[in-house]
């Protein structure tokens, strides 16, 4: 009995509460943690960017791209706080986060036409992007701002950095071509306007290995539209490519007065100069200043104007009408135009130093005392502009007063040759202005009426004349026939009745007939032997034997 229940007692075991279908939602969780986590890390930095517009942007499908490769993308686009601009919160990938430096450009990239091509053609179809261009610096970021319009010079790119002024009317704008014979080797990249300066300056680039070009002694000159230069060798166009017809561009060289020079590797400024010609001609640093006073009117004269001596450039003018002071009320009694001029010692043949202006200035006093003076002359005849012209005149030879005012040496001044051609011809108008034209005319007309009086009488005096002429001709012609008629009728009177002049002509007549008869047989001779004159034999004339007679 008791084996029995020994045998019958239930085995009593604790229940565990571990189930393997919790397997299958672990490993999802795990799953799950491990996406979140490869997500995260694969993520990049969140950035924001400053733009102007958000226009063609859209949070969630504009990306960002560098070098054709999408490395961000665009998160939210919220107002700026001054409400101004636009900021553009983005998601970076992590092989992009090399890339967020300081330096580093953003710029949305849209169709755009203009004169240098064609671009972002692609986004008619994917639509507007945002563009990553890297930049040098080492130092990260996470706030930018971006660009307006894409940079022309991509940053590291190799080549030289220049910085340009014109100071002319003359203006280009970034993207305008910098040229050389004819090859564009770079562009002007930013404008620049200094306020304080009034000047405007050009950021350029030059691309490599062109770079290498520039030198110390290198020239920058406009070649912006047609220039055309009418001169004694006739008419000469220039221009440059088809593109700085119809915007502006930039070209430079060497002159040929100037050595290579040395190859400038650093930021440099360069003068833009008008045309080749002015940027070929050499640069002086010293120059004198003087003082010419006009009776003549200076239409026409500006400053930068030539001073020519026989056809050279020596100089140029730098003011027209320049305030003397005190000096005016001299100015004003003697009715003279003041023009300030500098000449260049090194254009005269001196040196181009400071012994060379000392020099210029002691010469100027001998060589105005030999005759040397200044006038306007004619630049330019279609213009109408004028420039100062140094020329000696002998008959000017003389001890004269040598005059200052203020600190500049007064150059004498004659008149031009047109002024001298006006003034000559305004005597001959006085002169002839001055002629009692009215009297004269009054005269003259007495004189016609007088004269078509006298012609009136002495045409009624010539017709009685003819009429009087007219009965003494018919009383001489008849007195002449008369007297014609007398002598025929004597004439026939006296032949009829044998007068001494019909014996005369009957004896004339018999004398004829007698020689014609003596004259007969000489006559048939030279009938029968017309050479019996030269050949005196009898024979038979010989007469010529026919071709191929014996």
């Amino acid at each position: 009995m008791t084996d029995n229940t020994e045998l019958t007692q239930a085995r009593v075991e604790p229940v565990t509460s571990w189930s393997k279908v919790w397997l299958i939602p672990l490993i999802a969780l795990g799953v799950g943690v491990w996406m979140v986590y490869h997500q995260l890390s694969q993520q990049g930095p969140m950035i924001q960017i400053e733009f102007r517009s958000a226009e063609g942007l859209e949070p969630g499908k504009t990306k960002i791209r560098a070098r054709d490769v999408e490395v961000g993308l665009v998160k939210e686009i919220t107002l700026g706080k001054d409400l101004s601009s636009v900021l553009v919160t983005a998601r970076m990938t992590a092989d992009a986060a090399p890339l967020l430096t300081q330096d580093a450009n953003f710029w949305v990239v849209r169709p755009k036409v203009s004169l240098s091509g064609i671009s972002g053609l692609s986004t008619l179809l994917s639509g507007a992007y945002i563009k990553l261009e890297p930049g040098n610096s080492s130092e990260s970021a996470v706030q930018f701002n971006g660009l307006d319009t894409p940079p022309l010079t991509p940053a590291g790119a190799p080549g030289l950095h220049l910085t340009l002024s014109s100071g002319q009317d003359f203006a280009y704008a970034a993207g305008d071509p910098i040229l050389y014979k004819g090859m564009e080797v770079g562009k002007i990249d930013h404008v620049h306007f200094n306020v304080a300066e009034r000047t405007v300056y050009y950021n350029a680039f030059i691309q490599a290995p062109y770079d290498k070009l520039i030198t110390t002694h290198t020239r920058f000159w406009n070649i912006s539209g047609i220039k055309m230069d009418l001169s004694a060798e006739g008419v000469s166009v220039q221009s440059g490519t088809f593109q700085t017809l119809l915007t502006s561009g930039v070209t430079f060289g060497i002159p040929e007065h100037l050595p290579q020079g040395e190859v400038v590797n650093e930021r440099t400024y360069f003068k833009v100069y008008p045309d080749y010609a002015q940027a070929t001609t050499p640069d002086f640093k010293f120059s004198q200043e003087f003082l010419l006073l006009f009776k003549d009117s200076v239409k026409g004269l500006y400053a930068g104007a030539p001073v020519t001596y026989r056809g050279l450039n020596i100089g140029k003018v730098l003011a027209v009408n320049l305030p003397i002071g005190s000096a005016q009320a001299y100015l004003d009694t003697h009715y003279q135009i003041p023009v300030l001029i500098a000449l260049y010692p090194g254009q005269i043949g001196l040196s181009d130093d400071i012994q060379g202006r000392e020099l210029l200035t002691e010469q100027m006093d001998a060589w105005i005392q030999n005759g040397l003076r200044a006038a306007l002359g004619n630049g330019n005849l279609l213009t109408g502009k004028q420039l100062v012209e140094l020329s000696y005149t002998p008959t000017l030879q003389s001890e004269i007063q040598l005059a200052s005012l203020r600190e500049y040496r007064v150059i004498p001044t004659v008149s031009g040759e047109l002024s001298q051609l006006t003034e000559k011809f305004s005597a001959l108008l006085d002169k002839f202005n001055a002629l009692p034209l009215q009297d004269m005319s009054s005269n003259l007309n007495d004189v016609l009426a007088s004269s078509a009086q006298t012609m009136q009488e002495l045409q009624v005096t010539l017709q009685g004349m003819q009429s009087m002429l007219g009965d003494v001709k018919d009383k001489q012609l008849i007195g002449q026939l008369s007297a014609t008629l007398a002598s025929v009728e004597k004439l026939a009177r006296d032949f009829s009745q044998g007068s001494s002049t019909q014996g005369d002509i009957q004896q004339t007549l018999q004398q004829i007939q007698r020689t014609l008869q003596q004259s007969q047989p000489l006559l048939q001779q030279l009938n029968q032997s017309p050479n019996s004159l030269i050949f005196s034999g009898q024979g038979p004339e010989p007469q010529p034997k026919a071709q191929g007679a014996q």
